[in-house]
């Protein structure tokens, strides 16, 4: 019986050559990393004289190599996919950080999730015009196609078992590594490497991109705050005075109950803080409305981007300064009910009404909403056919129309929550009226591409102000009582353009402030100028409205004073100016986790147990996706 030849082991030599050759590609590969990554962060020379932050980056993309290796059994093919997935990475965080001056962190991956809602258009209008990037990936992916091609394998197929149990070592580091299992931190400890939490862009130069990405990705995944429940409700309890106070303001009697409407107005700022703008007059109607009621600066938890965590602060008047996970809320909330502002009004007899002219998907809107209270979601699909556009987007003019097509002089009072979209940029896109975009003056030194972003920008921006001015207007003439708030979301990601003007008060663009306006079209109100947080305005917005009964909000109002000037801009530490301001900001956080895990309702005032807003869970009006039929069908 003639018995198969079992094929003969290599010789010694030909396995030393290939593990020669395959440590040869992880020292290529990890020097490559770190002139790659010497553009953002480790710079050579530091790299060199500390190891360690040069290995730190480049381990990720060793791993994928080898599983890659075990799965394909041909080197250089692994290692060029996983340097070339790497310099991906790279490219895409340079992207950022030309448009938001912020470099990747771990939860930008989740907006992969939102490409098939609407995200490819608006994400797609920020790559590259130029075709260069895009020749120099297609090479890159045809080099790689002839090396696979070409490329004999460096072993045998069959390895008896140890192909398959290398190949799920490597994907079980790579699994706990992406899991952000804890024993990771001995080598992406915030200790070994260098980490501040509170800057991601300093933590990137220091330490390179990739190191950033992964002790953001560990911290932030072990991070989560455990609320002090004593802190809290000592917090409350030092407060009681002026809370009680608060909560026994007079509240409206029934039929007697303003509509509100909200307008998130997109990128949305006054210009005048910037130099050479420190005169002129781009928001008129802002400031005529000002006169008329209460504004003031507006502190926000991002810059040029990010405009959910706006909303999410005013929607629920949650601070996200005290939620380090939540980087996109939308996008990572579990919790079926979010307690929120929509909600006590809903408690309230209002039907709450969300409005937008874009994709409702975008953004996880249409099931967050769900969660925050909407009763409806008005997006894109019911607005009239025939609505504006004005560059890429929906006009303001067409949201201005529509908000009065909701609202209704009759049934139960409404609120309803409009998101603007017009001045969303990127601001290369030609505007409808290139005359009146050209004749906007740009501050001395302004020129070339920068000159005509910022031109585009306020072309849009001065569009919003005068719809600001329109919808005031027409509140006014309405037979019920209309409470207006309007804010912009954050600073345009105008990067370039803030570096050679500067700003007014010599601070950097990731210090200052948007701007927030309350006012009563009908009753004009004494005016008062007071900086807040986006996260306190809810709570104003209540207490204008006559809805005092929510302990949580009046709260928020009583601390107020003390914790504005606490709030942060995106990548600046906190710093307190005495340790009481400190410790109640401390408190508040344990306050925010407990109002957040909906624990936070016995240690409140007894009076506002039922209206807290944690009221149990109502069916949405079943019209698909929260997305309302609309006015115009």
């Amino acid at each position: 019986m003639t018995m198969s030849a079992t094929p003969p082991a290599p010789p010694a030599r030909s396995r030393f050559a290939r593990l020669a050759l395959i440590v040869a590609l992880g020292l290529v590969f990890t020097l490559l990393t770190g002139l790659v990554d010497g553009g953002v962060g480790v710079s050579p020379t530091q790299a060199l004289s500390q190891p360690v932050f040069l290995i730190a980056n480049a381990l990720p993309g060793l791993l994928l190599a080898a599983l890659l290796l075990v799965l394909s059994r041909r080197p250089f093919l692994s290692f060029g996919l996983a340097f070339l997935l790497q310099t991906l990475v790279y490219a895409i965080n340079a992207l950022k950080m030309s448009h938001l001056n912020s470099p990747l962190m771990p939860a930008d991956f989740r907006m992969l999730g939102q490409l098939r809602r609407g995200g490819l258009k608006l994400l797609g209008s920020y790559l590259p015009a130029s075709p260069w990037p895009y020749l120099a990936l297609a090479t890159a992916l045809a080099i790689i196609v002839v090396t696979w091609r070409m490329e004999q394998p460096m072993f045998a197929r069959r390895t008896r078992g140890k192909r398959l149990a290398s190949g799920l070592t490597l994907l079980a580091l790579i699994g706990t590594l992406f899991a952000g299992m804890p024993g990771w931190m001995k080598i992406y400890g915030g200790h070994h490497l260098w980490l501040e939490p509170w800057s991601a862009t300093a933590t990137a130069e220091h330490s390179g991109l990739v190191s950033s990405l992964m002790m953001f990705h560990l911290h932030q995944g072990h991070a989560r705050k455990k609320p002090d429940t004593a802190a809290a409700a000592q917090l409350i309890d030092r407060s009681g005075t002026a809370l009680r106070e608060r909560l026994q303001g007079p509240s409206r009697q029934a039929g007697e109950e303003p509509d509100i409407v909200v307008v998130q107005s997109e990128s949305f700022f006054d210009p005048s803080i910037m130099k050479g703008y420190e005169q002129a007059d781009l928001t008129p109607n802002l400031r005529r409305l000002a006169a008329q009621g209460e504004s003031g600066p507006l502190h926000v938890p991002t810059y040029g981007g990010g405009t959910i965590r706006t909303e999410f602060e005013v929607l629920t008047g949650l601070s996200l300064r005290y939620f380090d996970d939540l980087q996109f809320p939308y996008l990572q909330m579990n919790h079926k009910v979010v307690p929120s502002m929509v909600r006590v009004l809903r408690s309230h007899g209002y039907e709450t009404i969300a409005l937008h002219g874009n994709d409702p998907g975008f953004w996880n809107r249409n099931t967050a909403f769900r969660a925050i209270g909407f009763d409806r979601f008005v997006s894109r699909a019911s607005f009239p056919a025939n609505a504006a556009m004005d560059g890429q987007y929906m006009t303001d003019s067409a949201m201005t129309d529509e908000i009065m097509a909701q609202l209704k002089n009759a049934g139960p009072p409404q609120f309803l929550f409009a998101i603007s979209i017009e001045a969303h940029g990127p601001y290369d896109v030609p505007p409808a009226n290139a005359a009146e975009r050209d004749a906007i003056p740009v501050p001395e030194g302004v020129t070339g591409e920068n000159k005509r972003e910022l031109q585009n920008y306020l072309y849009h921006m001065r569009h919003a102000d005068q719809e600001l001015g329109r919808l005031a207007e027409l509140l006014s003439h309405r037979e019920r009582p209309t409470l207006l708030l309007f804010y912009g979301d954050h600073l345009p990601a105008l990067t370039d353009v803030y570096r050679t003007t500067g700003f007014v008060d010599g601070k950097d663009m990731l210090s200052q402030a948007g701007t927030w306006l309350l006012v009563n079209p009908r009753n004009p109100m004494s005016p008062h100028r007071e900086p807040l947080a986006s996260w306190m305005l809810p709570g104003r917005l209540l207490d204008q409205a006559g809805v005092h009964d929510d302990a949580y909000f009046a709260l928020t109002q009583v601390i107020a004073p003390q914790l504005a000037a606490l709030t942060c801009a995106p990548g600046a530490p906190p710093e307190a100016e005495d340790h009481s301001e400190q410790q109640e900001d401390d408190d508040m956080a344990n306050v925010a986790l407990l109002r957040m895990k909906g624990k936070l309702d016995p240690l409140l005032p007894k009076a506002t147990m039922q209206t807290a807003g944690m009221v149990e869970d109502v069916p949405l009006v079943p019209t698909g996706n929260v997305e309302s039929a609309g006015a115009h069908q």
